[in-house]
C-alpha cells in the first residue's frame, strides 16, 4: 500500500513538473535569448542589452505599447466604474431584476469575441446609416468594444463583495445623519473596495490582451494620429503577414513579464501580510 502512495505521489508531482516545464521553458528561451543580438533563437551571439536600447528606439513599437496601455487603461478605468454602479444598482433589484440582469451580464462573458465584434460592427453601422450621418471606426468604437468585453467582469469581481457587505452597516450611517451619498462613499465602498480593484486589474488584463475586437472596430487616434491605432497585438500580426518579427520584441516580453512577475508578488506579499495582521489582531482580542 504504501508502495502505491509513493508512485502515485512520484507520478504526480512528475506530470506537474512536466507541466511547468512546457509552461515556462519556452517563456526562458525568450528571456535569455533577448539579452543577445540574433535574429534566430538557438543561436548564441554575445550578451549584450543592444535588444533593449533598440526596443525603446524603435518608433513603430513604442507606438502600439504606448496605444495598449493608454486603450487598456481608460476603459478598465470606465469598465470599473461601469461594472461597480450596476453591481450596486442590481443588489437593489428584486429577484427577478437579479436573474435577468445576471442572465444578461454572463452572455456577452461567455460569447466568443468575434460575435462580439460582429455584432457591435453592424450596430455601427446601423447607427451611421440611419441615426448619423455617415459611419466611421475610431477611438470611441474601440472603446465600446472593450467596454463591451470587460465591463462584466468586472461586476463579476465587485458582486461577491456586495454580498458579503452586513447592509446594516449602510443604514446605521443613514440613522447617525449620513445623507445617502455620504453613507456609499465612507461605507460601501470601503468594504466593496478590493472588488473593485480586482475588477479593475482583470479588465486592464482582458484589454490589454485583446486581438479580435480592436482589429475589427479600430480606427484613427491615441499616439497613431491620423492612421489606425496599433496596439501590441495587432502591430504584431500585421508585422508577421509581411517579414519575421523584429528581435526587440523579445525584449518587450522580458520587461512585460518583469512587470507581471512584481505585480503578483507585491499582491501575494500584501494579502500575506494583511492575513497576518488579521491573525495577531484576534490572538490579541482572544488574550
Amino acid at each position: 500500500m504504501k508502495r502505491k502512495e509513493l508512485l502515485t505521489k512520484i507520478f504526480a508531482r512528475g506530470y506537474i513538473a512536466l507541466l511547468l516545464l512546457l509552461m515556462y521553458l519556452p517563456i526562458l528561451v525568450l528571456v535569455v535569448f533577448s539579452f543577445t543580438d540574433t535574429t534566430n533563437l538557438f543561436t548564441w551571439d554575445t550578451f549584450t542589452f543592444d535588444l533593449y536600447v533598440r526596443l525603446f528606439e524603435n518608433e513603430e513599437i513604442m507606438t502600439a505599447v504606448g496605444n495598449t496601455l493608454l486603450l487598456a487603461l481608460i476603459s478598465s478605468l470606465v469598465a470599473a466604474a461601469l461594472g461597480t454602479f450596476a453591481a450596486i444598482g442590481v443588489h437593489e433589484l428584486g429577484k427577478k431584476g437579479k436573474r435577468a440582469y445576471e442572465f444578461a451580464n454572463n452572455i456577452p462573458v461567455v460569447n466568443p469575441e468575434i460575435v462580439i465584434s460582429l455584432s457591435l460592427i453592424i450596430m455601427f453601422v446601423f447607427l451611421g446609416n440611419y441615426v448619423f450621418n455617415g459611419f466611421e471606426k475610431s477611438f470611441w468604437t474601440l472603446l465600446c468594444g472593450h467596454l463591451v468585453l470587460t465591463t462584466p467582469f468586472v461586476y463579476l469581481s465587485v458582486k461577491p463583495k456586495i454580498l458579503q457587505m452586513d447592509p446594516a452597516l449602510y443604514e446605521a450611517a443613514l440613522d447617525l445623519g449620513c445623507t445617502p451619498a455620504q453613507a456609499m462613499r465612507k461605507v460601501t465602498y470601503p468594504a466593496i473596495l478590493p472588488g473593485v480593484l480586482s475588477g479593475f486589474m482583470l479588465a486592464f488584463t482582458l484589454s490589454l490582451d485583446d486581438f479580435i475586437i480592436t482589429a475589427f472596430l479600430t480606427g484613427p487616434g491615441l499616439l497613431s494620429g491620423a492612421e489606425s491605432i496599433q496596439t501590441i497585438s495587432t502591430y504584431v500580426q500585421s508585422v508577421i503577414k509581411k517579414r519575421p518579427l523584429p528581435p526587440e520584441m523579445r525584449a518587450l516580453c522580458t520587461i512585460i513579464l518583469l512587470v507581471v512577475v512584481i505585480v503578483v508578488f507585491s499582491i501575494f506579499f500584501l494579502n500575506r501580510k494583511e492575513r497576518v495582521k488579521k491573525r495577531k489582531g484576534r490572538t490579541y482580542i482572544h488574550g
